[in-house]
């Protein structure tokens, strides 16, 4: 018989939070759309209930780079883990960051918050998301505009 042992799942404190590794976590538009519909629907999913484009060890990834960044909690509940946004310490360490970032993501793609709106109450914006009249939508949400590049003087 064989014994699996996993390793422990590590959280940065809060003091420990670096902006850096936040917004490098949030420039990817999957891990932006992850924390986002976090925000939305607050508590705790497992990694499986958000209908992501991208395959189960990429959405591991996605989930791990939130994690050491320290914009999600996740906790072990059987063979899965549950996530949670840190919202809490992420206010305290960079007060009104985590609001501006998801207003503005949801300003420069129309049709994220058109998506969120049409979705079947209790159905999140990522499984209306998933459907196949929706998929051209979903891709759209994903796409963020960059910022106009800025003279150097």
């Amino acid at each position: 018989m064989s014994i699996h042992v996993t390793e422990p799942i590590v959280h940065p404190a809060q003091a420990e939070l670096e902006l850096g590794a936040v917004l490098h976590a949030l420039s990817d538009p999957v891990r932006l759309r992850i924390v986002a519909e976090l925000a939305r629907r607050e508590g705790e999913y497992t990694c499986g209930s958000f209908a992501l484009p991208v395959t189960k060890s990429t959405c591991t990834h996605h989930f791990k780079v939130l994690r050491e960044a320290g914009l999600i909690h996740q906790r072990p509940q059987g063979t899965t883990r549950l996530n949670r946004l840190r919202r809490e310490d992420l206010e305290v360490r960079f007060p009104g960051l985590l609001e501006t970032i998801l207003q503005a993501a949801t300003a420069a793609t129309p049709g994220m918050s058109a998506a969120t709106a049409a979705a079947t109450p209790g159905m999140s914006a990522a499984t209306a998301a998933a459907t196949p009249a929706a998929s051209a939508a979903a891709a759209a949400e994903l796409k963020l505009k960059a910022p106009p590049a800025r003279a150097v003087a």
